[in-house]
């Protein structure tokens, strides 16, 4: 399965200051909301492996922090003795209720980061300071479902690893979408998936494109690709040995 985890705009003011923090959260909320519903019986009653890759922007290179997960359709028992598929052909894990556990797990996340004074609140995020408009701001992060996207993979496992494969240790945009730079402007390539993904092309100062494309640049040393549950590194080997049973 490939499953889609986004951060709601409403966050994007904390990312310029707090992106490590941020992206750390997402990583972890997801990869603890996949197994935690995943694990209950009412689901799918069994352990499963998340491998994720993070991304941060669109097509437009604005800001657009989520995370793809690839997740085998089915886990382990909890004796880790047999292979559970999922109970109905085509359907893994409910979106909505990943949608629900995925928020309250990292809003959890964020209020304790404020109450430790653990994040950077300067800049435009500076009047979260006080405590009531704090209040007001993460009540608001409620007021929508926050956006989880899930799909079988298309053409396969190996259909979606290649896919996610040529983002791995790229950032932002592609050299074959820029199309053209006269010294002021820069002119790439762009797919609008609001319009049927027709292919847009954008202009844009180069200041501009500069100031987009490195917002996608990730704390040194910061991690991209992650692996958890019976894929994580410390129990991969012996886990994955078993579900090939």
């Amino acid at each position: 399965m490939h499953v889609v985890f986004t951060l709601p705009h409403g966050l994007l003011p904390l990312a310029y200051r707090n992106s490590a923090r941020l992206y750390t959260w997402l990583f972890q909320a997801s990869a603890a909301t996949l197994r935690e519903v995943a694990a209950d019986p009412e689901h799918l009653g069994a352990g499963i492996g998340v491998l994720s890759i993070l991304h941060t922007w669109g097509q437009t290179l604005v800001r657009h922090p989520h995370v793809h997960c690839v997740v085998p359709a089915g886990g382990l028992s909890p004796d880790h003795q047999r292979w559970i598929h999922p109970k109905y052909a085509g359907f893994f894990l409910p979106v909505k209720v990943l949608s629900r556990v995925f928020r309250g797990k990292f809003v959890e996340a964020l209020r304790r980061a404020y109450d430790r004074n653990d994040l950077d609140l300067a800049g435009g995020s500076e009047h979260l300071r006080d405590p009531a408009a704090w209040r007001a701001f993460v009540d608001a992060l409620f007021d929508t479902d926050w956006v989880v996207y899930a799909k079988p993979a298309f053409g396969g496992a190996p259909a979606v690893l290649r896919y996610l494969g040529r983002y791995t240790h790229r950032v932002a945009i592609s050299n074959h979408r820029l199309l053209a730079f006269d010294g002021d402007h820069v002119t790439f390539q762009w797919k609008d998936y609001a319009r049927g993904d027709q292919r847009r092309t954008m202009t844009l100062t180069a200041m501009e494109f500069l100031r987009r494309f490195v917002q996608h640049i990730v704390p040194r040393g910061f991690v991209r690709i992650r692996q958890s549950g019976f894929l994580a590194n410390t129990c991969r080997a012996a886990r994955l040995a078993r579900a090939r049973v």
